[in-house]
Parts: C-alpha cells; sequence; structure tokens
C-alpha cells in the first residue's frame, strides 16, 4: 500500500487518510468523507470551525496556538471515546492554507491493551506500581494506603516526599539512568528509610522501564516494586547463623568463645551485645547444677560489642561483675529452664525488677528492645547472651528470638569445651610448670636463665624443657631436650626423662654415655606404650658438661639442634657437634665435642620451636636467632632479661611449637684457688701429700678445715697407692661455700663403702671420707677413676668432740 506522505517520518497508508484542510488560523476548510468517518463527524457540525476543539486533551495544543501539532493526536469522537491518530501535514506551495492528512494509529488495539493491563496493575495490591513523568514526579500509583506510618503517596509527589534524602538520591540517580539510557533497571533491592529521621526503613525489590511516544522520545518511568523486608530479615537471619557456625566454637579459650558470640549478633541483629560468664566457667569449674531460691551466679562480663561507637562508660564493663538480679520468677525461669526473653523494654525491666542503678548498669540508655538467652550446656548455666536495639527502630520479632537462642544453644557446648578444656590446661600446665627447675640458677661454674613459651601462645603444652644440674667439683650440666608430641603424655614424658637424666648425672657419666642410657630408657617407655602410639614416642636431647677449672664444656647431641656461643665481643656462632639419632632410635653412639668457653661469654641452647616458625626454614631461623641474641648480649642486660626478649620477638605471632631457651654465663676458677700436685708409688709420699695440703690450706685461711682434709687425703691417697699403683695425683680447689679434694688413680676398680668388723684391719677409709665429708663420690675416665670428696666451708669449725665420735664410730 502506497504512503500518501512520509513527513517527518510519519508514513500514512492512501486509504487509510482523512484529509482536513485548514486556514492559517486552525479554522476547518474542507473535511473528507474519511475524516467523518474516522470521527464521526460530518463536514457540516466541523467547517468552519477549529480543529483543535477536537482534540482529547486541548492542553496538548502549543499554548494559545489553534495549530494541531503533527505525530501521535488523540481526538474526540462523537461518542466520546478517544480516537488515537497519526497526522501529518502536507504544506501547500504558495498558499496559507494548510492539509493535515489523519491515520487511525494502527497500535490502537495494542493501546488498549496496554490500558487494560496499567489498569488491572493499578488494581492490585501485591505488586507496587508507580508512574513518573521525566521530572520523576508521580502521576499515578496504586500505592495509595499509609502504611506502618509511613508517608501516603500521592499524584505530583516527589521521591523526596516520602523517604530519606539519600535514599531519594540513590533512586533518583538510577530513574535518570534509566531514562537517559533506556536501559531497565531490573529486581534492585533498595532500601528507603522514612524522611522524618525516626529511622524506620524498608527495603524493596525495583524495577524500572522508559516510557516514550512514537518517536521514541522519553515521557516517564514505569517502577514496579515488591516489598523485600522481610525477605531481607529472614536472609539476614540465616546468614548470622551461617556465620555463627563458622565462627563460634573455633577457639578453646572461653573468652574468645564469648566475644566470637557477641560479634556474630553485632551489627547483623542488634546495636549492641553483651556476653555474661559466670565466674566459675571462666575458672574452668563447674557452675551450680541447680539454682535454688535466693542463689545467683556470680558473673563477670566477659565481652561486648557496640555497632554505635565506644562501649557506654556507665554500663558494666569487660571484666565487671554484673550486679544480682532480684530472685522474680521471669528471671528465675529464664534461668532454670532456660527461656528466652524478647522485646523487652527498658520500661517493662524497670516494672519487672524496681531497680534504676541496675538497669542503668546493665541495659543501654537507648536500648528500646532486647533479647535475652541463657547459656545453658549439658544441665549446666553457663551465663548470659543479651542483645539490644538501640538505633535500629524495629523492635524484635518472634524469629530474631528463635535465632538468639539457637545461636547461644550451640554456643554454650563451644563455652562449656572451652571450661573443660580451660580446666584441663591449667592441669597440664601446672604439671609442666612443676616439672620444669627454677628458671635461674647461679653456681661457682655458671649463671644461667631458662625460658618457656607453650604453644599457641599459651593454648598448648608440649615437652620441651631446660635444666641446669649442678655436679660434683663444682662443675654443672646444661640440658636441653624436647619430647614428641603435645599434651599431658608428652608433659609426663618429659617428666621422666628430667628425672632419669639427673639420676644419670648423679653417676658423673660422659654425655655420650648419659644419652646411650637416656636412648634405653626411651625405648622402655616406647615398649609400655600402646602398639599404634609407639611410633610417636621419642625425644632430642642436648647434654652438656661444663668444667669451671679448665674452662672446657662438653657436648652431645641426640638429634638436637646445635647450641651456640655468644662471645664476649657480641659475636654469636653455633658449636659445631656432631648430633646422634633422636632419642628412641637405639643403637647408635653419641660423639662428644668439647670446646674451650671465654670468660664472658653466653652458651645459648634452646629447642626447634624457637627457629622453625612460620615458614622460615631451620637455618634462616638459626640465622635470626644469633643476630638477636648477638645484639642483645652487648647490652647489660641480665640472662633472664635477655631471654624474655627472645621469647617476646618469636612469639609475636602465636608459636606451632613450644619454645625453651637456656641461656649461661660460665665463670673460670681462678687459679689461685686450685692446687695440683703429682706424687709417686711410695707410702712416704702419703706424710708429704698431707704436709702440702696444710700448707696450702693455711694459705687459702682455711685451717679449720686442715684436720679434717689431711685426714680424708691420708686415706684417699693411701687407697690409690694400696690398690691401683702408679703415680697418684692431687687436686684442691674451693669456692666460697665449698672445699673440694680430688684423687685420681689408674684403676677403674670401683671403691665401695662398708663397715668393717672389730677384726678387719681394713675398710675404713671410705667410711671416715663419708663421715667427714658432706658428699663424696668417684667418676671414670678413659683410663682411671677418679675420687673426690667435698666438705662446706661455712661449717668448718669440726669441735673435737665431733671428731673424736667419728673416728670411735671408725674404729669400732
Amino acid at each position: 500500500m502506497a504512503a500518501l506522505s512520509e513527513h517527518d517520518g510519519v508514513d500514512i497508508p492512501a486509504d487509510e487518510a482523512a484529509v482536513v484542510l485548514l486556514d492559517s488560523a486552525g479554522i476547518v476548510q474542507g473535511w473528507s468523507r474519511a475524516a467523518a468517518e474516522l470521527l464521526g463527524r460530518p463536514a457540516e457540525q466541523v467547517c468552519g470551525r477549529p480543529l483543535a476543539r477536537l482534540l482529547a486533551e486541548p492542553a496538548h495544543a502549543r499554548g494559545d496556538s489553534p495549530a494541531v501539532p503533527a505525530g501521535r493526536v488523540a481526538f474526540r469522537h462523537v461518542s466520546g471515546r478517544t480516537v488515537d491518530t497519526t497526522v501529518d501535514e502536507v504544506p501547500l506551495g504558495g498558499s496559507s492554507q494548510r492539509v493535515l492528512l489523519l491515520a487511525p494509529s494502527r497500535e490502537d488495539g495494542e493501546q488498549e491493551q496496554g490500558s487494560s493491563l496499567l489498569t488491572a496493575l493499578l488494581a492490585q495490591s501485591l505488586l507496587g506500581v508507580v508512574l513518573c513523568d521525566t521530572e520523576l514526579r508521580v502521576v499515578r500509583t496504586n500505592v495509595i494506603a499509609e502504611a506502618h506510618g509511613w508517608p501516603l503517596l500521592r499524584p505530583g509527589h516527589r521521591l523526596g516526599d516520602v523517604i530519606s534524602a539519600a535514599d531519594a538520591k540513590d533512586v533518583g540517580d538510577q530513574l535518570r539512568q534509566v531514562l537517559d539510557t533506556g536501559v531497565p533497571l531490573l529486581a534492585r533491592e533498595q532500601r528507603m528509610r522514612a524522611p522524618d529521621g525516626s529511622g524506620r526503613e524498608r527495603y524493596v525489590s525495583v524495577s524500572a522501564f522508559r516510557l516514550a511516544d512514537g518517536h521514541d522520545r522519553p515521557t516517564g518511568i514505569a517502577a514496579f516494586f515488591t516489598d523485600s523486608t522481610q525477605q531481607r530479615r529472614a536472609r539476614r537471619r540465616t546468614e548470622v547463623g551461617h556465620d555463627a557456625s563458622a565462627r563460634i566454637g573455633a577457639s578453646l579459650d572461653v573468652t574468645r568463645t564469648a566475644q566470637d558470640i557477641a560479634d556474630v549478633l553485632v551489627p547483623a541483629l542488634g546495636d549492641m551485645a553483651s556476653v555474661e560468664i559466670a565466674e566459675s566457667v571462666i575458672e574452668g569449674e563447674e557452675p551450680a547444677k541447680v539454682i535454688r531460691p535466693g542463689d545467683w551466679l556470680r558473673l563477670r562480663r566477659v565481652a561486648v560489642a557496640s555497632a554505635t561507637g565506644p562501649w557506654p562508660a556507665e554500663l558494666v564493663p569487660v571484666g565487671g561483675v554484673v550486679p544480682r538480679f532480684p530472685d522474680v520468677p521471669q528471671v528465675r525461669r529464664a534461668a532454670i529452664q532456660g527461656d528466652t526473653v524478647y522485646n523487652t523494654t527498658r520500661q517493662e525491666m524497670l516494672d519487672l525488677l524496681g531497680d534504676p542503678e541496675l538497669i542503668r548498669a546493665v541495659m543501654p540508655e537507648r536500648g528500646h528492645s532486647a533479647v535475652v538467652s541463657p547459656l545453658y550446656a549439658r544441665g549446666l548455666l553457663l551465663g548470659f547472651v543479651a542483645v539490644w536495639r538501640t538505633e535500629q527502630p524495629e523492635p524484635f520479632e518472634q524469629e530474631d528470638a528463635d535465632l538468639v537462642f539457637d545461636i547461644s544453644s550451640r554456643a554454650a557446648l563451644s563455652v562449656d569445651n572451652a571450661r573443660r578444656y580451660t580446666r584441663e590446661h591449667r592441669a597440664a600446665v601446672a604439671l609442666q610448670q612443676r616439672l620444669l627447675p627454677r628458671a635461674t640458677t647461679s653456681t661457682a661454674a655458671a649463671e644461667s636463665a631458662g625460658c618457656y613459651v607453650p604453644a599457641g601462645g599459651g593454648a598448648d603444652i608440649s615437652g620441651d624443657w631446660f635444666d641446669a644440674i649442678p655436679l660434683p667439683s663444682l662443675r654443672v650440666a646444661f640440658v636441653v631436650g624436647d619430647v614428641f608430641g603435645h599434651g599431658l603424655h608428652a608433659a609426663a614424658t618429659m617428666g621422666r626423662l628430667r628425672t632419669a637424666i639427673r639420676t644419670l648425672a648423679d653417676l658423673e657419666l660422659e654425655p655420650g654415655e648419659l644419652l646411650i642410657h637416656l636412648d634405653d630408657l626411651v625405648q622402655q617407655l616406647a615398649d609400655e606404650a600402646d602398639p599404634e602410639d609407639r611410633d610417636t614416642i621419642g625425644a632430642t636431647c642436648l647434654y652438656a658438661v661444663y668444667d669451671p677449672l679448665t674452662g672446657s664444656c662438653a657436648f652431645a647431641s641426640a638429634g638436637h639442634p646445635a647450641p651456640a656461643v655468644i662471645g664476649p665481643d657480641g659475636t654469636a656462632r653455633p658449636v659445631e657437634v656432631s648430633p646422634g639419632p633422636p632419642l628412641g632410635v637405639g643403637g647408635m653412639p653419641f660423639e662428644v665435642t668439647t670446646v674451650a668457653l671465654e670468660a664472658g661469654s653466653t652458651l645459648a641452647l634452646y629447642t626447634d620451636g624457637l627457629v622453625e616458625r612460620g615458614s622460615r626454614d631451620a637455618d634462616q631461623g638459626t640465622r635470626d636467632l644469633l643476630d638477636t641474641l648477638a645484639s642483645l648480649c652487648r647490652g647489660d642486660g641480665t640472662l633472664e632479661e635477655i631471654g624474655s626478649a627472645v621469647m617476646a620477638r618469636a612469639a609475636e605471632a602465636p608459636p606451632r611449637d613450644d619454645m625453651a631457651l637456656l641461656l649461661a654465663r660460665p665463670r673460670l676458677l681462678p687459679a689461685a684457688d686450685i692446687a695440683d700436685w703429682q706424687f709417686p708409688d711410695d707410702p712416704a709420699a702419703v706424710a708429704e701429700a698431707r704436709n702440702a695440703v696444710a700448707r696450702r690450706l693455711a694459705e687459702w685461711g682455711l685451717d679449720d678445715l686442715t684436720f679434717t682434709t689431711e685426714l680424708t687425703v691420708s686415706e684417699l691417697v693411701t687407697n690409690a697407692m694400696r690398690y691401683a699403683g702408679g703415680t697418684v695425683g692431687l687436686r684442691l680447689f674451693h669456692d666460697d661455700t665449698t672445699l673440694v679434694c680430688e684423687v685420681r688413680d689408674s684403676s677403674n676398680t670401683q671403691p665401695r663403702l662398708r663397715r668393717a668388723l672389730a677384726g678387719d684391719e681394713g675398710g675404713r677409709g671410705l667410711f671416715l671420707v663419708a663421715q667427714l665429708s658432706r658428699r663424696w663420690g668417684s667418676r671414670y675416665h678413659h683410663s682411671g677413676k677418679t675420687i673426690w670428696a667435698e666438705q662446706p666451708i661455712d661449717d668448718a669449725a669440726t669441735s673435737d668432740t665431733g671428731l673424736s665420735a667419728v673416728w670411735d664410730s671408725a674404729t669400732l
């Protein structure tokens, strides 16, 4: 079908066009039969009158101009209905008259359907419909009822009239973008707060589309929305529940678990929250199983959370004791039966408890709604969880209370698990602390300081230990070890090994031989264990013996990290030892490495937890430790201060393994306090030995010890000549408290103490030595042995009566 005109892009089919002839004033001069049929008006009713009077909406005329615009124009049918037409203008050359071509809109049926659809949409209440013009003013809407105190939405309103300015700007920006681009907005969740500043809010799902005329020019916006507030709250509750499942219970610390509870609830569910725990639970003990009338748990606030700023000063702070609540039925029922109290206002609490001071201490000033739920686990009331809303205007709903109850129920099990762990952990730590030696020691041979940090920053314990063992002849042994595994079993094994080492050290075994005996013990422990646990029983150990007379230190290692020496100049270096296998492997010797330690140097023995931290390898960790020790030892700090500083740096993040460190500063005995002689195998040399000892004791000012020392030397030297033969070595030395006498011979025969019978000619020598000395003993070398005896200097003045009693006892 040929088009009659294509003016302004409007195609009008010739067989559908109605022709109207207008003069310059818009008066109809000609009216075709098609026009009469289109509008139901014959020519005699129209000619001579303005065409603008036939428009369905005269306001669409251009101001006061009688001209009818081209394009989409609605005319009034004689029946009163509206006829949508497409108008085109055909200019007449050289004439002031105009010819208008009118054709019925081909979308008239579609518009009728659209009109019916719009009417249906506006008539229902499940879907909100808002039609806006290009200025975003409401033109039509089905939201005509005021709900929950929100302003009434009317035609002519702007967004800022019904929602807050911030939300109006946010929505307006989105709708203007739809107007500008034509890209629809689909299911965008939008927060809408009341404009009065009350904080009331809703969430709606908004979809918006641009409206346009026949020339695709924007004429407005059609927005559709549904209230998603309840869905959002349900979704939020689900998220809170999932978050609680993921976060609560990850820690075995009561306080940390309580803080996780508060953090989960704020701000997701409320504005403020607190967790109160019974003091007995914090200590790891069980609270009372039954709360009788008049009883009340002593609660301590252990965790708080606030989304509105710092915790108010007027409320009970973290660590504070919660005031005792009056014994009212509602409170008792919540405590005994585990009921959750919700939607409780401040005034209701005041009416219930009748104590304004108590309310001020436990409820926020602006708290208008609260949920209080007990922490109930295994029949025990552990504490309470409280959540308040202060800024959120909506009160708690039943679903909120159910969620808090569910979280509290699950969290109570975590709190109880943490309580049980606290009790067991404290018992294990107490056990381990009892098994460890004193942190600091000071002897003539060395001063020492030990440090220990459990794994996990105190949350776990293991079998790391250190020890400084005084040995005969003013020597000292340094020990550091690490038992495999964690927990009470490791701590108990550590205690057994430490006791065994002290027993073996008293036998004065060389370091390598001592580790062999200790290795046998670990194998015995493995044999005693269950078959599935045998492979997990073992330990590493480093044993060192320092002699203050020579300044030498002998080391033996069973799979343990090498020690370090920090020289007087502050340079740190590792000691090159040859480590054997860990204890429990068996069948391998342990080599002994002997080094000389300078006066003023520092010896450091440590476990692998101190150097194997994070992603670092042991070599890098060792270098870092040596650098730290070198830096700290250049200062004037004590060994205890240096050890604490090293541990503080190493424990900045909770360590995965225990860390033990033993620092020692060896001392050299002055040469003037040492006397050394060699005597031939000649009975006459015994008298010479007594005389030499008497002279030296006189030089040292120890004349009061002359008689007992001469008698001890006489007996020991005589026995060495009688039973061993060969050259006999005699050494005498002392510190401020002890005088030591040593006799060395070439025999490996073990001297034995016995009581001589009346008819025996011998056997009284060692008995006399044992009676005259504080302690005595012997140690073996590769060839020969040394017998030693120690006398206390502070009790040097032995009375004649006492010596006579000793002599009489020996000769009976």
